[in-house]
């Protein structure tokens, strides 16, 4: 049957379009705006020769009294608004758009494009379907001179593929957001492009999503029950957007109440009616987008309960100074020559995930970094500005916060550059902190002599980076004191009783880089109380926990070699 073999193609095309996503949009986009454009116009044209070809008089549809002629006639006018709502589904697509292209080019585009060349060709239908009522189905194809229908189908066909590639685009656009805000779990993201931020892919998303294509395409085998679906996606997407454009002029744009209420009262006199039309075929096909924004909204209710959980036990369980103190210079265990690289999700403050690593093993390395990676919503965050380091404690701690800033197009790369990074970070940091205290009592101390020494400081820093790492070719795991290669006793005194120049600290630090650089990552893992209800139950021990068995780790999103690695469970209930 012929229903069939559309399927079957549609089903390739289908497989076709999301097996290319990873070679990301820029490589065919320069094709998307010709085409969009040629059939924008042919449908226009098309149209036009339509409406003068069989009846003219379909003109008279612009003048609004016949809206309310059309809807005096009773329930059966209200019904077909369900039908109506397909001539404006793509609009919502304007708001994805706005992630690749300025506002006011897609203003131009809409009201000089797109708008006036649909209304030509539901126009030229109408005069058509006047003359031919017996041809209702297809009545587009049916319309075409015969001439051109072929052509005509491999533009509509190619259409619609540009048209399914913006939808991907916008789902993978969606769950980056839904990343940067904690609401998703975490999924790998790719920057396809190098020149336009927007151009994504996520491998994971992307699989996903073509077999729910598929399913779809080829469960429903029926064009109307898709068409059902469709639009009680877009008329929910309309409503969502009424409702969250509230607070935003509310808050964000501080505009007047009365303003605020005309929108609300124009925008839903618009949308319900198309609601209540809608929502008479749920049962034939309207239920799919409603079944799966249930399932998304569950997963991300869910996840981030689950981290905002994890967050608020690692905020409030951090350790204190005076504890930390308390232990002195060696922490109360043995200090093993290396560097100890903790991540952490907190930006201030020691995490518990410290107290309990020293309190189940007996050694802790000469040098303890707590490293937090946030990715901020910039474009990219220059290299001189991607570390901000802290000393925590005294010096002969030996205890460091780095927090590492990264951008949209910054990449954590899996090598040395992370590590070396860091490293002259923390010269640059012991260098700028000696100088500061050298010249904090001189009143003659100006910002540009500050300046001067800042960049001195940083190219002696470089210096000593590249120096140390040229002289090694891997990272070697750590040693312990008996080991070969460990500290002298000497340096075991300088780590013990603090440094007399930047020179003993600075040789101290490339000591510790030479024994060795181990990540060490927190795994805390949330579990529902006993006395907690069988919802609560469900979601934490076998929702959120199927999520997390099947999210990438922070291993793999901070790209920490395993060899190095080194991951520290805790259980925390909730």
């Amino acid at each position: 049957p012929m229903t069939d073999v559309v399927v079957i193609v549609s089903v390739v095309i289908l497989i076709g379009l999301f097996s290319m996503q990873h070679y990301g949009t820029d490589k065919v986009s320069w094709l998307f705006a010709p085409i969009v454009f040629v059939w924008f116009i042919l449908i226009g044209v098309l149209g036009a020769v339509n409406i003068y070809t069989y009846d003219r008089s379909v003109l008279k549809a612009f003048n609004p009294i016949y809206v309310y002629h059309y809807f005096k006639r009773g329930k059966t006018s209200w019904a077909s608004l369900g039908g109506i709502m397909l001539s404006i589904t793509g609009t919502e697509a304007l708001f994805a758009d706005l992630s690749y292209f300025p506002v006011q080019a897609i203003q131009i585009a809409f009201t000089t494009v797109v708008f006036p060349c649909l209304l030509l060709q539901y126009t030229g239908q109408a005069a058509y379907i006047a003359t031919h009522k017996d041809k209702v189905s297809h009545s587009f194809y049916f319309s075409l001179p015969e001439r051109i229908l072929w052509p005509a189908f491999v533009v509509a066909t190619a259409a619609a593929i540009v048209s399914s590639q913006a939808t991907i685009s916008a789902t993978y656009s969606i769950i980056k957001q839904a990343l940067a805000v904690g609401c998703f779990p975490r999924v790998k993201i790719i920057h396809t492009s190098k020149k336009y931020l927007g151009q994504i892919y996520s491998p994971d998303i992307n699989w996903i999503l073509m077999v729910l294509c598929i399913a779809v395409t080829a469960g429903f085998k029926n064009q109307s029950q898709i068409a059902n679906a469709y639009g009680t996606a877009v008329i929910m997407v309309m409503l969502v957007t009424t409702f969250l454009m509230i607070p935003i002029m509310l808050l964000v744009w501080r505009s007047h109440w009365a303003l605020v209420v005309l929108f609300t009262v124009l925008s839903l006199a618009v949308e319900i009616p198309y609601l209540t039309a809608v929502m008479k075929k749920i049962d034939q096909g309207g239920w799919v987008p409603l079944v799966f924004a249930a399932a998304i909204l569950l997963i991300m209710y869910v996840w981030h309960y689950g981290t905002l959980k994890r967050y608020e036990f690692e905020m409030h369980s951090k350790v204190s100074m005076a504890w930390i103190l308390g232990l002195g210079p060696s922490l109360g265990l043995v200090r093993v020559p290396g560097i100890g690289l903790v991540y952490t999700e907190l930006a201030s403050g020691v995490p518990h995930i410290f107290s309990h690593f020293i309190t189940n093993l007996p050694a802790i390395h000469s040098t303890l970094v707590f490293v937090c990676v946030k990715y901020l919503p910039v474009y990219t965050v220059p290299l001189d500005e991607r570390f901000l380091v802290k000393r925590i404690g005294p010096k002969n701690f030996h205890m460091f916060r780095c927090v590492a800033r990264y951008g949209y197009k910054d990449i954590h790369k899996k090598d040395d550059d992370f590590e070396k990074m860091l490293f002259s970070s923390l010269l640059l940091f012991i260098r700028l902190e000696s100088m500061m205290e050298e010249y904090s009592d001189s009143d003659e101390y100006s910002a540009l002599d500050q300046q001067e020494l800042i960049d001195e400081a940083r190219s002696d820093a470089r210096s000593a980076a590249d120096l140390s790492y040229a002289s090694r070719d891997s990272i070697v795991p750590v040693r312990s004191p008996n080991r070969p290669g460990a500290m002298s006793s000497a340096q075991t005194t300088t780590a013990t009783l603090g440094f007399e120049t930047v020179g003993d600290e600075v040789a101290f630090l490339n000591s510790c880089k030479d024994a060795g650089v181990v990540h060490i990552l927190g795994n805390t893992v949330i579990r529902a109380r006993r006395d907690s209800g069988p919802l609560k139950k469900l979601a934490i021990d076998y929702l959120y926990a199927f999520l997390r068995k099947i999210c990438r780790e922070n291993s793999a999103i901070f790209n920490v070699p395993h060899e190095s690695l080194l991951n520290v469970g805790q259980v925390f209930y909730v």
